[in-house]
């Protein structure tokens, strides 16, 4: 299992592969995100957006599994007490291979609970092109080892 002293500040991790399809960015856009850039190709193309792009939450909720199966189901993680930031920097196409970046920004053990440390991480979703798709800023809060 991955501790908090796991991640050292200024780590660069990468992980991952996820085929998104575009069955799969509509079924998500008719459940959750119904705008006409996420469901209608001929729609998206008169748009900002330049053609069929995923929704961002959909960018959201990749990224979340791809942490999952990469490192978090395998750690002592205790949730997290938000997301600082996310930022949707380039349209989320069809048939794109998603892997993910995580850089360690911060770490501190908690003052009121010394069993658990708070580590500060940076991830970026990125396409099989290079492109940084997606980035989110937050924290997560491991045990211990020390506590273990």
């Amino acid at each position: 299992m991955l501790h908090f002293e796991d991640f050292p500040v200024g780590e660069i991790a990468t992980y991952g592969s996820y085929k998104l399809t575009r069955e799969a960015i509509l079924a998500f856009a008719r459940e959750y995100d119904p705008q006409p850039f996420h469901l209608d190709e001929e729609a998206a193309k008169s748009t900002m957006l330049g053609g069929l792009a995923a929704s961002g939450w959909h960018a959201c909720c990749i990224l979340m599994r791809l942490n999952c199966d990469g490192f978090m189901l395998t750690s002592t993680s205790m949730g997290a007490p938000g997301i600082d930031e996310v930022k949707w920097l380039a349209p989320l196409r069809p048939d794109v291979t998603l892997s993910v970046r995580r850089t360690t920004l911060e770490a501190r053990v908690s003052k009121s609970r010394p069993e658990m440390g708070l580590v500060k991480f940076l991830f970026e979703l990125i396409a099989d092109d290079k492109t940084v798709v997606t980035t989110q800023t937050g924290s997560i809060m491991f045990g211990r080892r020390q506590a273990a």
